[in-house]
This record gives structure tokens, C-alpha cells and sequence, in this order.
């Protein structure tokens, strides 16, 4: 099912603050004794910082291997929205939670910002969320103040809403399934502890998400998954057919797409290997057949470019209108007295 976020009447209600440090070096543990408070003015930025991160994620849902119930991060999330007055309290849980899996000698300490938003909209529907952000960086900023008639400049570090380093935005929709996640990690040196460790969230394999990952697959591997001595005229055509399937289909079937997009038993034998090491990098297969979303498609096909580059220093790009059935438009040959190779191109106008 797809699911449509739109923060345009979303507003932040409550909010706790701890700062978490790591805690394999040591470092503190603070948390809050009561929720912070701010004005009706503040609300509307604030909203603004817990809510952009979360723009074009990717949907995902808290996990578990035994239980989702033994998910930490869910059971709190899942008191929290049965009653928000004990935000203070299951934040704290969830702080101290973020604190005993944050070691890593990588993990940096960081200032933890847990809030209530309410009116988050999932298809038009109106639902709270929890959105838990931690900005692991301070950064310099001006103020100028009036002081008896002299106006002076100050300088304040503190969190930006453009440098918060991880977050999680969880809503209230399909609580059995893990609630609906959007969440990111800018950091790129702490062994993935915020999704895997903290969060334990794992993809929505649903019809957008296998569409997604299939057509993606597919662009990858005329790009890199196929010889690299092949033509990029061929390999173009490998990536064409493939994105056609998409189009002309709506329901993905795995033989169909070997047979009618890969043809070739060589080329098949490449993808199929190619597959096997992205599922072992997933921990689990994708499904071999679902009904294809044709939005999501038609991005992955836009994603593929080939080129042929030469020695002459001219280069051939191939887009996505490079067609299958223009099989006679593209030639090769050698020059024997010039010693040389050609390339000739047909085509009926410049564009």
C-alpha cells in the first residue's frame, strides 16, 4: 500500500530533551526532569526542524527477530501514543535505551530531541507522531542584542536544523507491522548502530519498495553487473528491456522478466548471480513476483545512462530513448589502410 506524508497542518505538542553520550568511553547520560517548554511562537519552527529531515525516505517499520514486542523503541513508542502525558518518562527509557547501544568507539555524543507531533497526514488521515531526532554537532550562530540603547553582537552555538546528524520519525499507523518509520543516518563510520542496534528497523517490502529495489537491480546491472568488455550499445538494450518489462506490465513475475527482458542464458546467468549477492547483502530474497508500481519504475529507468568513450576524445551517450528496436542504428567497423576502428550513427533530425 502506498502511503502519502504531508506535514502542511502537522504541529509539534510536547517535547523532551536528554543528551547521550557513548557509553563504551564513558560519557554521561542526561536526561530531563520535566518536558521543555516554548511559545506558540517557537512551535511553528520547531515543527519545521523535527519534521524536514523526513522529506523522501524510504518507508521502513520497527522489527524484531522474536518479537516485536521486544523491540524497545516500539513497546515506548507504543505507550507513548496510548497516553503522550508519559512522553517525559518513556523518553528517558528510550534515552537510556539510545545510550546502551551507542558503543562504538565511533559513535559521537549528541544532544537527543524527542517530540509529539500531531496532524502528521498518511493519505489525507490526520495521526500522531514521535519524531526522535540527535544532532551530534554544535554549530555557531549570531545574535544581536540591544543592550541600553548599544547593540552588540553574541555569538551562541546550538543545534541546526540543516545538520542534525540521525532521526527517526514513527507514525501512528499499522502498530501490529511495526508503525510506519521513516528514519535516517547521515553518519557513515559507527557499524549502522542507530538503524540496526537503537531502532531494529528493517524495509516495508511492499509492491513501491520491491518495485523500487527490482528496477534498481536492474539499472545496476546493465551498469555493472555485465561484462565489462560488452558493447554499451548492448548493454543499453539489456537496461531497455528491462525498464519496458516495467512499463508494459503490471504484475512482476521473475521467469517472465529472465525470459523476455535478459533473453540470453549468459546474460541471465549474470543477473541471477548479480541478485544472489544483493539478497545476501538484504539478509533475506526479494519476492519473485508482485504487482509492479509504475511511478517508481519510470524514476529507476530514468536513473541509467551509458557511454562510449574514445580515444578521440569524442563521447557517445546512451538515454533512455535509446530504443530496442533501433538495432540498425548504431555500427562498428575497422579502416584497414587507416588502421583504425568507426562507430557510424543513423538518425532522421538533430534535436
Amino acid at each position: 500500500m502506498t502511503h502519502t506524508l504531508n506535514f502542511k497542518r502537522a504541529k509539534l505538542t510536547t517535547l523532551t530533551l536528554a543528551q547521550v553520550g557513548n557509553s563504551l568511553r564513558s560519557e554521561p547520560l542526561r536526561t530531563s526532569n520535566e518536558l521543555c517548554r516554548f511559545s506558540n511562537d517557537d512551535t511553528g519552527v520547531l515543527t519545521l526542524s523535527f519534521l524536514k529531515p523526513f522529506r523522501n525516505l524510504e518507508r521502513r517499520a520497527l522489527s524484531h527477530d522474536s518479537s516485536l514486542d521486544l523491540n524497545e523503541v516500539y513497546r515506548y513508542a507504543t505507550e507513548i501514543f496510548k497516553d503522550p502525558e508519559e512522553l517525559l518518562n518513556h523518553g528517558r527509557k528510550i534515552a537510556r535505551h539510545l545510550y546502551k547501544t551507542s558503543k562504538h568507539p565511533n559513535i559521537k555524543a549528541g544532544d537527543l530531541c524527542i517530540a509529539l507531533i500531531d496532524d502528521v497526514l498518511v493519505n489525507g488521515e490526520p495521526l500522531r507522531a514521535l519524531s526522535i531526532i540527535k544532532s551530534e554537532s554544535r554549530v555557531p550562530f549570531l545574535e544581536v542584542s540591544d543592550s541600553e540603547g548599544n547593540l552588540q553582537l553574541i555569538t551562541h552555538r546550538g543545534i541546526s536544523p540543516e545538520k542534525i546528524d540521525k532521526g527517526c520519525l514513527i507514525v501512528n499507523c499499522d502498530a501490529e507491522g511495526g508503525f510506519l518509520v521513516y528514519t535516517f543516518d547521515k553518519a557513515s563510520s559507527d557499524a549502522h548502530f542507530w538503524m540496526r542496534d537503537f531502532l531494529g528497523v528493517k524495509y516495508r517490502k511492499d509492491n513501491d519498495y520491491v518495485t523500487k529495489r527490482y528496477a534498481d537491480m536492474a539499472v545496476d546491472f546493465a551498469k555493472e553487473g555485465l561484462p565489462e568488455d560488452m558493447e554499451a550499445e548492448k548493454k543499453c538494450r539489456v537496461a531497455n528491456r528491462a525498464m519496458n518489462y516495467f512499463e508494459e506490465r503490471d504484475e512482476f513475475d521473475l521467469k517472465g522478466f529472465r525470459e523476455e527482458a535478459l533473453q540470453e542464458p549468459e546474460i541471465i546467468e549474470q543477473f541471477d548471480e548479480f541478485r544472489g549477492k544483493q539478497d545476501e547483502d538484504d539478509g533475506e530474497p526479494l519476492p519473485e513476483s508482485f504487482e509492479i508500481d509504475k511511478k517508481i519504475a519510470k524514476k529507476s529507468s530514468n536513473r541509467y545512462r551509458s557511454t562510449i568513450k574514445l580515444d578521440s576524445g569524442v563521447n557517445i551517450s546512451f538515454a533512455p530513448a535509446f530504443k530496442e528496436a533501433d538495432e540498425d542504428v548504431i555500427e562498428r567497423g575497422e579502416d584497414s589502410q587507416r588502421q583504425k576502428k568507426w562507430i557510424k550513427i543513423y538518425y532522421e533530425e538533430e534535436i
